[in-house]
């Protein structure tokens, strides 16, 4: 099993075809939530690697709910979208997940659970990919630096809406 860390981020390899993020905020979990399922607060950390912007943020936080997010960038653009499959306010975020030009092979689902640890909040980010060959495409790729730095933006955004 892979574990390493990029910066405050814990990747990890669960299983075969898993890919395990954890990342701790000091906010509570409703806030965490609420910045992750409102397009209006997704709009203002979600936007991508420096030099890019979010051009197209929805999300629908339902079970059945479809979002879609396109990044613009300084190289083109970047699309993804999915449908919600499960939900929970404040705890649990379900989604399948299928980029616009697929740079993995099959489809991937993610899950996001919210613990509330005291003040803070643990989110636990796991991606299921369709194969194992999949999974090692993502983790050869610098998914992690990416997913790093927006929760970085993350943080930010949190400690700035909750000093």
């Amino acid at each position: 099993m892979l574990m390493k860390t990029v910066g405050k981020l814990q990747v990890s390899t669960p299983g075969d075809r898993q890919i395990m993020m954890q990342r701790e905020f000091d906010a509570p979990r409703e806030l965490v939530f609420e910045a992750l399922t409102t397009p209006e607060l997704l709009q203002q950390w979600f936007a991508g690697p420096p030099g890019w912007t979010l051009a197209v943020c929805e999300f629908e936080a339902r079970k059945g709910g479809k979002y879609r997010y396109v990044w613009r960038g300084p190289k083109g653009e970047m699309g993804m979208g999915g449908v919600v499959t499960d939900i929970k306010s404040p705890e649990l975020i379900a989604a399948t997940e299928k980029f616009d030009m697929a740079w993995y092979p099959g489809d991937a689902s993610s899950t996001i659970v919210l613990t509330e640890q005291g003040k803070k909040t643990l989110l636990t980010l796991t991606v299921t990919y369709a194969t194992k060959e999949a999974r090692d495409l993502v983790l050869m790729s610098p998914m992690e630096t990416g997913v790093a730095a927006g929760y970085d933006r993350l943080e930010q955004f949190l400690a700035d809406r909750h000093p």
